[in-house]
């Protein structure tokens, strides 16, 4: 094997696929640093902090996918003052319709940095969105002052929300200026047309979002042939402090710590969905559920989609060995008088034996996102929807909020007076799939956790199914096929979900949403491409299971027990979760979201009476393995590990 196979092989095994990202080329400016991504600037950083996560100029489709342009004349050139970039980025439409955007990018060493974009198309170009995104970013940033001058030249002090905004916290925007470190601003000016800003965290983007052009114009709109449309962004950042100042920055290197919190609570259950296409390769490894050890199996049903008795038989036989609860997630079709849909499924359920612990009714239309200015779609009263459900299913629990994301319950807030519990799912490949913004989603969860309490109150709370790959997508006509496993916004299916990577977010996920309080989380389904199990055809042996698998199985084994707090040093690193056993046995899940193997100190747990099961690119387990009197331990790149103190 070569040098070559080998490293195709650990990122076949890290990542699902052997395509990498493109490596950022580090740019720096005195001060300042970027790093050049696809033409995109990421995390841009002042003394080591970052200032703004990214700025790009994206052209997006009708169905609002963003085109992944082809870059012609690149030139980068890096001195003592700074740096200085130039390209093309080529579009192709449809019918062989083209857009063209040259783009120049240039800073100093005084902390000044400007990305200037022409487009032009030769054949006239139709598109949702052409122009800058800016996005600022959330941890410590989130609820802080910040200062917007509108296009009037109007100055407003105002803050960044903290929880999350459901329409546009700024509008007319010229610039926006915030505080970075003590005494250290950074102004952000965009030039060329009106922008407003988005709180994306309601996505699960882990930023807020400027963009252009404001979302009350019509879309999708043409730009003419020979149409020049020209922007600007600059960003400058204001020192106050002494000349003489030694740089904070830090390398990101060096253990990093995990200790013990002093929050508790009870650890969710475990779900798995189900849905009428898999269920026959669910019902052939059903044993595998009681393997798994998963608390809920969620069914989902939906009549407009062809969805009848069949699938209900299936969901049936499916549910008849399993010892836990399920629940039936219902697409309303609100074509017909509520009570007789309703009675009508309800009927169907009794007749094939399928008697669900819960079900969740939404209606299908809500599925679909209504954006800011846009009409909403007819749809009954939430109230009569939930009452005909309850009359129809009347001795078990009822459940509601949306079978699609946090976006649609945040802008359409349910009457959670009238339910049992509260749902919502989240995805990760909204806006972008590149791997370093997949796994900075994380980050948002507990503000989407802390925003959903914020509607719902203590109200029983649910989220999933949530996968890397979408399942429906609310923003556009279609999902998007990925035959050639890229990383694709918007797809149906990821091949991060076959690898380490998929399993580390997951671990990621489920210890970022903990301390919520979840009734139940759902971040799988047991079959095909959102499954644990591999099935015909896939880049995963046929019946193999996938690195995920392990997550799942380890988050099942602690459904109800006490959730102990474990913080981070570096969340953006190591995610921790821990929990006790009613025995007084504790465990540990660890989990490295980063492509860099990492240290974790574990100081403030006792290593000596643990044993750890490490998962990375070498074994699918290493066993167990005693931590002896060592404070470290050594996560490789995407790896998990599971410690466990038996008493």
């Amino acid at each position: 094997m070569t040098a070559r196979g080998d490293a195709e092989d650990r990122n076949f095994i890290l990542y699902g696929t052997r395509k990498t990202d493109a490596a950022p080329i580090r740019l720096r400016a005195g001060r300042l640093t970027a790093d050049l991504v696809g033409g995109k600037l990421r995390t841009i950083a002042y003394d080591g902090v970052e200032v703004l996560r990214a700025i790009s100029f994206l052209v997006r489709d009708r169905d609002w996918g963003t085109y992944d342009p082809t870059l012609e004349g690149l030139t980068v050139e890096q001195h003592a003052g700074g740096f200085a970039i130039g390209y093309r980025a080529l579009c192709t439409g449809p019918a062989g319709t083209d857009l063209t955007v040259t783009a120049r990018i240039s800073a100093d060493a005084c902390g000044r940095l400007k990305f200037e974009a022409e487009a032009l198309s030769q054949s006239g170009f139709e598109t949702n969105r052409c122009g800058f995104c800016i996005l600022h970013p959330i941890v410590g940033v989130a609820g802080t002052n910040v200062t917007i001058e509108q296009v009037d030249g109007k100055l407003e002090l105002t803050e960044l929300p903290d929880l999350i905004d459901p329409w546009q916290p700024f509008k007319g925007m010229r610039a926006i200026a915030h505080t970075v470190l003590l005494d250290v601003t950074a102004e952000c000016r965009m030039e060329g047309d009106t922008f407003e800003m988005e709180d994306q965290r309601n996505w699960s983007d882990a930023s807020y979002k400027t963009y252009v052009r404001p979302l009350a114009l019509p879309w999708p709109y043409r730009i003419a042939a020979g149409e020049t449309v020209k922007q600007r962004v600059a960003l400058t950042i204001h020192d106050g402090r002494k000349t003489d100042i030694p740089s904070s920055a830090s390398t990101g290197e060096g253990p990093v710590r995990l200790t013990r919190g002093k929050e508790r609570g009870t650890m969710p259950g475990i779900g798995l969905i189900i849905a009428p296409d898999e269920a026959k390769a669910v019902l052939a490894v059903r044993w595998r559920i009681a393997d798994i050890g998963a608390q809920e199996l969620l069914f989902h049903f939906d009549p407009i989609a062809g969805h009848g008795a069949d699938a209900l038989a299936d969901f049936a036989a499916i549910a008849s060995g399993h010892k836990g609860t399920s629940t039936l997630e219902i697409a309303v079709p609100c074509l017909r008088p509520l009570a007789q849909e309703m009675n009508e499924i309800a009927a169907m359920a009794r007749q094939v034996g399928l008697r669900p612990s819960a079900v969740v009714v939404s209606p299908s239309v809500d599925r679909q996102s209504t954006p800011p200015g846009s009409v909403w779609p007819e749809c009954p009263p939430l109230y009569d929807v939930y009452a005909a459900a309850r009359a129809a299913f009347p001795d078990i629990r009822l459940g509601g909020g949306m079978l699609s994301y946090f976006t649609e319950l945040n802008r359409k807030r349910v009457p959670s007076a009238s339910l049992d519990f509260i749902t919502h799912c989240t995805n990760p490949i909204v806006h972008a799939a590149d791997d370093l913004s997949v796994m900075q989603t994380l980050e948002a969860l507990p503000f989407i956790t802390r925003s959903a309490r914020a509607i719902c109150g203590d109200k029983p709370y649910r989220i999933g199914p949530s996968t890397i790959a979408m399942r429906q997508n609310p923003y556009g006509s279609r999902t998007m096929d990925n035959p050639d496993g890229s990383r694709l916004p918007m797809a149906n299916t990821d091949p991060r979900h076959n690898g380490l990577f998929g399993a580390a977010f997951a671990l990621g996920y489920a210890a970022r949403v903990a301390p919520a309080g979840l009734e139940r989380l759902t971040l799988s389904a047991l079959t095909g491409p959102f499954g644990l199990i591999a099935g015909a055809g896939e880049p995963v042996p046929e019946g193999g299971v996938r690195a995920l698998f392990h997550v799942v199985k380890a988050l099942a084994a602690l459904a109800g027990c006490e959730w102990l707090e474990c913080l981070s040093a570096h969340p953006a690193r190591i995610v921790g979760l821990a929990a006790r056993h009613s025995t007084g046995a504790e465990v540990l899940l660890l989990s490295n979201v980063t492509p860099a193997d990492q240290q974790v100190e574990l100081s403030r747990y006792d290593q000596r009476k643990a044993s750890l099961s490490l998962y990375d690119h070498r074994l699918p387990e290493s066993g167990p393995i005693g931590l002896g009197s060592s404070d470290t331990v050594l996560l490789p790149a995407f790896s998990f590990a599971i410690a466990q103190w038996d008493l």
